[in-house]
């Protein structure tokens, strides 16, 4: 089905007739929220699940292009709900093809979505559930492209006080970064000098076989070809791009950068690494290094320096403040013992422990009390914060925010999705 006659049937059945949650889940019998689960990977079942452990969600509905992965997602999302004493997955919940996100959309049961597809797909499957009427969580990053930042941000235009739409920028949520971002905006770390931020990641599996056809193993390896996941620096190095716009309160003015495909397999035209300098507003320079390469994974940062002290949060070796007003979040290197009083004292063993937990209740809550959520324009922003970093790298030369903003790029993946209705 074409893009624009589905959101027309969209429209035409839901025509936005959201009720009230005291409506809605106001009895014990319907009191769940009712979620749909588009892009049955690995992460997605993660994020899923943690939301079904934490929050009063009954998932109903699954799509994907794929069968193997619906039947992997069926047996881990089943297991989520019978624990909970609810229903299984019924078969008519299952949709498999190239319109099975519309096919899902159109169910009338199904509450809100989790989006969890390849970056390309973000902007129109996340437009798709808002016309249609669904409360959405979509994954990072928002889009591929400028020209799909600019559909999802006029798409929130139509939320307002309607729908919750959030991002998977769950950092923000995490509760050692919540403090730290606090107590720098508060000053602790006086005036801000630079930022260096970096992400240094393994390299990513290639799943292929003869039987795949060039856009099935393009599909399947997304994270090797920047038309399907917008590279590197959109799918990881972003996180920590968010924390410095969230930290920062602003945008960059400019970027320049650096960067290639050294160390890469030879699948795929996603680079391994950049280097990209920022100037935000009031003279902060930000660096970030961002790479994927190798068998080791290792660290994650963001460093913030000040004319007061230096305050640091790491994936796995500690958030804190060193300077006049020193800090500790609790959160312990991986590679520290733990006392017995440190492990009674419920110290953090990971930054990141409590983020996607607290993500997930935050947007169900939201949904229950009518306290909608719009997350899509900070969502926007950090994509197009990636981006300009990916072609000041691309370009060998300094790009502009202004001309980001005024730009159309668009990203055609080339693919033909209609290939796997027949498997």
């Amino acid at each position: 089905m074409e893009r624009r006659n589905f959101l027309k049937s969209v429209t035409a059945v839901s025509a936005f007739t959201i009720l009230k949650p005291s409506i809605v889940f106001g009895s014990k019998n319907n009191s769940a929220i009712r979620m749909g689960f588009i892009g049955c990977g690995g992460r997605g079942t993660n994020v899923i699940s943690t939301m079904s452990a934490n929050t009063n969600i009954h998932i109903i509905a699954l799509a994907d292009i794929f069968n193997d992965k619906l039947i992997i997602a069926q047996q881990a999302i089943n297991k989520c709900n019978t624990n909970k004493g609810l229903a299984a997955v019924q078969k008519a919940g299952i949709y498999k093809g190239s319109d099975a996100y519309g096919r899902l959309l159109n169910n009338n049961d199904v509450d809100a979505v989790l989006i969890s597809t390849p970056a390309y797909a973000h902007p129109e499957i996340l437009e798709a559930a808002i016309t249609a009427g669904k409360h959405a969580y979509c994954e990072k990053p928002a889009a591929t492209d400028i020209d799909g930042c600019k559909s999802i941000q006029r798409a929130s235009e139509n939320v307002r006080n309607k729908l919750s739409v959030v991002l998977g920028f769950q950092i923000r949520y995490a509760t050692p970064y919540i403090e730290l971002v606090k107590r720098i905006q508060r000053g602790d770390i006086g005036e801000l000098i630079s930022v260096q931020l970096y992400y240094f990641s393994s390299g990513s599996e290639i799943t292929r076989t003869n039987e795949m056809t060039y856009d099935e193993a393009r599909i399947r390896n997304h994270f090797h070809f920047n038309e399907l996941s917008g590279g590197i620096l959109l799918d990881q190095g972003i996180h920590m791009l968010d924390v410095c716009n969230w930290a920062l309160q602003a945008t960059p003015i400019h970027a320049i950068g650096s960067g290639g495909k050294k160390g890469c397999a030879n699948f795929g035209n996603a680079w391994t690494n950049y280097q990209v300098i920022y100037k935000y507003p009031n003279d902060v320079n930000v660096s970030i290094h961002s790479t994927q390469v190798g068998p080791h994974f290792g660290d994650v940062c963001a460093r913030f320096v000040g004319t007061k002290g230096i305050a640091e949060a790491h994936y796995s070796k500690g958030v804190y403040i060193k300077g006049e007003n020193e800090w500790s979040s609790g959160v312990i290197a991986d590679n520290v013992k733990l006392t017995t009083e440190q492990l009674a004292s419920g110290t953090f063993l990971s930054a990141l422990g409590d983020a996607d937990e607290n993500k997930g209740k935050s947007f169900i809550n939201s949904i229950e009390t009518g306290n909608y959520l719009n997350q899509l324009g900070s969502g926007c922003d950090s994509t197009l914060t990636a981006i300009l970093g990916r072609e000041a790298a691309t370009r060998q030369e300094l790009v502009t925010w202004d001309e980001i903003d005024i730009s159309s790029e668009k990203i055609d993946p080339k693919l033909d999705l209609t290939q796997f209705d027949k498997l």
